[in-house]
This record gives C-alpha cells, sequence and structure tokens, in this order.
C-alpha cells in the first residue's frame, strides 16, 4: 500500500476548508436559523444565507462537528416531490445547554434549555422568596447546579428572568415590588457571583421576565414571523410588556423601555406603587380580579393559579364574569394607548391575560379596534402566548445569544 497521500482527498480537503472559512462569518446566522426553526432544510438554509450550496454544506458541517445541530445526509422525499431531496436539520438533542433561572412573588425555578427553547430538565420549584435576593439566587443556581450533575450535560451559559426592570448597563433590578427586595440589587452582578459559586464558568445575564417571555415567543412561538411584536402579561402579581423590533428586544437607552403597568386606565381606581391611581399594574391583575370577582385570595396555590381556575371553573358565575368583562375592558383600553403609539403587526398576551382573551376574545377585539386608530383601520392579530414556561426560556435565549452570534468562538 502506497504511503503517499491521495492528491484528490487533499484537494477535497482544501476545497471544504476554503468553503468554510468564506462561510464562517455564516455560522452565527446559520445557527439561529435552525435554532428558530427557520431552516429545516439544508436547501433552506442555502437559500436564507444567499451562499451556494456548497458553503452551505461546509456551515452545516461545522455547526455539527462543534455539537450544535444535527444533519440528516438520508432523508425520505416526501410524496411526489422531484429532484433529490436536500438534508434535513435539527437543533442536536444531547448537544450543550444553558442554566435559566426564574423568580417571581410566588417562587422560583431553575431550568436546563437546549437549542430550540427546548427545556431539557427542570428542578422543582420553591415557593417562598426570601426578602435577601443573595439567598434566593444561590439557591436556584444550586438547584440548577444539581441538574447538570445529574444530567452531565455541558453548560455554556446562565440566564436569569425577574419580576423587575432591569437597568443597564448595571444590571440593577429598579423596581422588584412584589419580592421585597430593595430597590436598585444589583441582581445581575449577584446572579454571577452565584454562577462562579457553584463552579458554572459561561458568562451569566440578567433581563425582565415580560422582556424575555417576548422575546422566547418571537423565536419560538405565537410571535414568530412578527415584525413589530408587543407583548404583554400579567403573572403572579402587576403588569408587564416587552417590544420586539425588526426581530431585536427593544428596552430602550437603559433597559427600561414598555413599562406598560403603569398606563393610567381608570382614573379613578386604586392606587398604585408607583404613586398614581388606576394604572395597568394594580387593575389587570390576578389580584384585581379576585377582589373584583368577591373572592378573598387563599395561600394554597399562587393568585394566578386562584385567577385562573376561577375563570376556568366558573365563568357562569355573574360576579366571575362581571370582573372578567371589567378587566377585558381596562386591558382593552390600555392595549389599544399602546397600538396607537407603536403600530405593532401583533399582540401576544400571557399570564391571566391569556386567559381573558380566552374567556372573550370578542370583547377584547372590539374594545381595541373602537378604541385605536389603528385598530379601526384594519386591526392587530391579538394571539395567546403559546410557550410554557416562556419565561425561562426567553431567560436561556439571553445566555444562548453569544453562541448565536459567534458559534466557534463562543465553544472553543
Amino acid at each position: 500500500m502506497s504511503g503517499k497521500a491521495d492528491p484528490r482527498a487533499a484537494g477535497e480537503g482544501t476545497t471544504s476548508r476554503t468553503r468554510l472559512d468564506r462561510g464562517r462569518g455564516a455560522l452565527g446566522p446559520a445557527l439561529e436559523l435552525v435554532h428558530t426553526g427557520r431552516a429545516p432544510t439544508r436547501a433552506v438554509l442555502t437559500a436564507e444565507l444567499g451562499v451556494t450550496r456548497a458553503t452551505a454544506g461546509a456551515v452545516a458541517a461545522e455547526l455539527e462537528a462543534l455539537g450544535l445541530i444535527r444533519v440528516d445526509a438520508r432523508p425520505g422525499a416526501a410524496a411526489g416531490s422531484q429532484g433529490r431531496p436536500s438534508h434535513r436539520l435539527a437543533v442536536a438533542e444531547d448537544g450543550p445547554v444553558v442554566l435559566a433561572a426564574q423568580v417571581h412573588a410566588d417562587g422560583f425555578r431553575a431550568a436546563l434549555v437546549g437549542l430550540g427553547g427546548r427545556i431539557v430538565a427542570t428542578a422543582p420549584g420553591c415557593e417562598t422568596v426570601d426578602a435577601d435576593p443573595a439567598k434566593v439566587l444561590e439557591s436556584v443556581v444550586d438547584a440548577g447546579a444539581e441538574l447538570l450533575r445529574t444530567t452531565g450535560r455541558r453548560c455554556v451559559g446562565a440566564g436569569l428572568a425577574v419580576p423587575s426592570a432591569v437597568a443597564e448597563p448595571e444590571g440593577l433590578a429598579l423596581n422588584p415590588l412584589h419580592l421585597a427586595w430593595p430597590v436598585g440589587a444589583p441582581v445581575r452582578r449577584i446572579f454571577q457571583e452565584c454562577v462562579r459559586a457553584a463552579g458554572i464558568t459561561p458568562p451569566a445575564f440578567a433581563g425582565n421576565d415580560v422582556n424575555l417571555a417576548a422575546l422566547a415567543e418571537h423565536r419560538h412561538g405565537a410571535g414568530r414571523g412578527a415584525r413589530d411584536l408587543l407583548c404583554v402579561a400579567t403573572g403572579h402579581r402587576g403588569v408587564g410588556g416587552a417590544l420586539v423590533l425588526d426581530g431585536r428586544l427593544h428596552t430602550g437607552s437603559s433597559g427600561l423601555a414598555l413599562e406598560v403597568g403603569h398606563l393610567t386606565v381608570h382614573p379613578e381606581g386604586r392606587r398604585c406603587h408607583c404613586g398614581s391611581r388606576g394604572c395597568l399594574d394594580v387593575e389587570a391583575d390576578p389580584l384585581a380580579f379576585l377582589t373584583a370577582a368577591g373572592r378573598d385570595p387563599g395561600p394554597e396555590v399562587s393568585l394566578l393559579q386562584q385567577a385562573h381556575d376561577l375563570i376556568r371553573g366558573h365563568y357562569d358565575d355573574p360576579s366571575v364574569r362581571t370582573a372578567t368583562e371589567v378587566l377585558i375592558d381596562r386591558l382593552g383600553l390600555g392595549l389599544a394607548g399602546l397600538v396607537n403609539i407603536l403600530n405593532p403587526d401583533r399582540i401576544i398576551l400571557g399570564g391571566l391575560h391569556r386567559t381573558l382573551l380566552d374567556a372573550d376574545p370578542d370583547r377584547l377585539r372590539a374594545v381595541v379596534a373602537d378604541r385605536s386608530l389603528w385598530g379601526q383601520s384594519g386591526g392587530v392579530p391579538i394571539l395567546p402566548c403559546t410557550l410554557d414556561h416562556n419565561s425561562l426560556v426567553g431567560a436561556a435565549e439571553l445566555a444562548w445569544q453569544p453562541v448565536l452570534d459567534d458559534p466557534l468562538g463562543a465553544l472553543t
């Protein structure tokens, strides 16, 4: 057997490497296309990237070598299709993960999330939130670290969702009203320190929970395909909003954009934490609904769950129906004002607002249309969020972003 290298094989290797070098700048965009489900085949990837088929093949092969995607080299042709079928692309199910954490008024949770927004593992949620953010974040990170130990997965980042505006560039929680945390708590720095102390070395990030829910829904859920997406949601307490413009989360000059909870929707209404009256924050959240329905909140389950159960199980009760209609009208008034200012092409609703939409979609859409100029001119689709734990998935998106920006640099 000759010891000489096959010149054809050497030429093929050089050609492949040249193609990859040319397409290296396409690694991040290619990964994001697969991550968001917009490139299910290599043919679609080629078209979306605007590169040659050979370059797209080299890019896909490199992402597969990094353990991020899988390329099905033996795809089956669809019935009646013509020509050679394209290779299928999918995220690697056994690939790396990120640690995602969420804190809210009724507890906290940790999870491992893979590419594609897929939750790989979750830790049992805790229902007690200490007034010291360091204790809470240490506990949630420890729960995530235990998941990593038991699953043996490689972790490439960590993200945290909190029910507060997070000011940039410092990463301060400016209004954690329902957590009893100090105003201006440095949540990102604390989270980063907890991540390092747990032996997890990747970068760590923190953001507002509704912002992150909107990001997750835009990439993997009800917001996919929207150019200007408005998300409004109420979780356990208060109301939050977020805006995705041209595929990017709009956070304003310092991370504080879209504080929709402080839109006035009932001037003679309840006193708000901000000092005003009748803000969406206190007129359209679970506590407001339970109060309007004449129910005393119990300690057994979260306020959000109590409100869900009351609407879904007792909607025929006149007091429940009336309370639902009152909250729909207040929410619709707030949404109409936002439509007039932002002109989104889609609205998605989460938490209790999703349940209100399900209960009487025609009423909510009519209020928005009647009270907004752009709603009258053509209507804005109003849809429910579709992802379970979308704030957790959004926290994961924060952690995945450096990998999406530069897969080779982030992983090697």
